[in-house]
């Protein structure tokens, strides 16, 4: 098996619902880790359950972030379709994207296990992929999602965005 070479960037050329969704995590992230260190500990709980609710969305497709949006007009990339008025994420296979909300569900709710029971510092660890997600949304470059993608993974969101060489080109 050949492995993917290039970089995958999504698509950021407008605000669809998972893009806003992973600006918005990324956000709640930030501030709940600052919070965390600099008042009390307890605000690591906020890093917990955006653990959670990412692991549900990847599990069962359910977010209630991109329901809120979707009210607010935002579009879908990766909804399901004829699902009325909710938003759910496409759960038909596990595509890059898919894995991302698992996998950073998985590793915030560490990072944060390990903020209260060994050393707050950790919180830089929350930090850093709470800036990742930010990063992520404003960019549409991720170090998770292009790692995943290396070792296979099938993206979804933007299979036309893959470049070998200039991370600085303009994509579709």
């Amino acid at each position: 098996m050949t492995l993917p070479k290039g970089i995958y960037v999504v698509p950021t050329d407008r605000w669809y619902i998972e893009r806003t969704v992973w600006l918005i995590a990324g956000l709640v992230l930030l501030g709940c880790t600052v919070l965390a260190v600099l008042i009390d500990p307890l605000w690591i709980f906020g890093v917990i359950a955006t653990g959670l609710v990412s692991i549900n969305v990847a599990l069962t497709g359910f977010c209630p972030i991109g329901n809120v949006l979707k009210l607010f007009g935002f579009k879908p990339a990766l909804g399901q379709p004829n699902r009325g008025s909710l938003y759910f994420l496409q759960t038909d296979s596990w595509y890059l994207e898919r894995r991302i909300y698992v996998t950073v569900g998985v590793n915030i709710i560490l990072g944060s296990i390990l903020f209260l029971t060994v050393s707050p510092w950790w919180g830089l660890f929350t930090g850093f992929v709470g800036t990742a997600m930010v990063w992520f949304a404003a960019t549409g470059l991720c170090i998770l999602a292009n790692v995943l993608y290396w070792i296979g993974a099938e993206p979804r969101l933007n299979p036309g965005a893959l470049r070998a060489g200039s991370v600085g080109a303009k994509h579709a």
